[in-house]
């Protein structure tokens, strides 16, 4: 495919995922992620071609410009979508796939241990939330959702959400994730599911025992909170 066309393909992905996109116009002027985008298939062009050190200058003086690091040699697929970008970087063995979604402050990075394929491997329709670390020669699969925040080192098996450090799986029924749903705010959180639960335990436990809560816990319920 032509670099024309790949980028005409992304520009299709903006405008369909992002409800901020007011014009076809107004993103190639103005979308760090997508001239991050589009300077990295021009420097991935010439690093097929040989030309590294050129291919090396593009993905520099884009990085300057953007705050968005992608390597030359990474392999990226089209309609893909790059929201603010600032400070992603995208390692040199990376693989990404089609209708991917990444956010600000995404690494898709290596451990330092490994030697060849270091870094992840992402399949179509991956969504990776802002700030998320996704290190080593993982593979995410296919239409899986990456939380916010959260830091990736096993692989992802397709249609799955991951949250937390480390990243934990969290299966949603089966039900497969609806590509159209780029929400970054309704994803589990098991952390805060078992506090939750140990809370209630313990507020049972109390309420037994006759031992009044502290006026701030966070029960909901308020018979058995210490008076002021």
């Amino acid at each position: 495919m032509k670099i024309k066309e790949q980028k005409r393909a992304d520009l299709d992905k903006i405008m369909e995922s992002d409800p901020a996109a007011v014009s076809r116009n107004a993103v190639k002027r103005t979308y760090t992620g997508y001239k991050a985008l589009c300077a990295y298939r021009r420097a991935h062009r010439c690093w097929e071609r040989g030309l590294k050190r050129l291919a090396l200058h593009i993905s520099y003086r884009a990085k300057t410009r953007t705050g968005v690091d992608i390597h030359p040699a990474a392999v990226i697929g089209t309609r893909v979508f790059i929201d603010h970008g600032v400070g992603l970087v995208i390692g040199e063995t990376t693989e990404i796939g089609n209708d991917v979604v990444l956010y600000q402050g995404v690494t898709l990075g290596g451990t330092g241990k490994d030697t060849g394929k270091r870094h992840p491997t992402l399949e179509d329709g991956v969504m990776v939330s802002a700030g998320a670390k996704v290190l080593g020669p993982v593979r995410i699969g296919a239409h899986s959702k990456i939380g916010a925040g959260s830091v990736v080192l096993k692989d992802v098996p397709p249609h799955s959400t991951v949250v937390g450090v480390p990243g934990r799986i969290v299966k949603q029924e089966g039900r497969r994730v609806n590509d159209s749903e780029m929400d970054q705010v309704k994803l589990p959180d098991p952390i805060m599911e078992e506090f939750a639960r140990l809370n209630r335990r313990v507020y049972e436990l109390e309420k037994q025992a006759g031992i009044h809560c502290c006026r701030y816990s966070l029960t909901t319920d308020g018979d058995n909170c210490a008076q002021e």
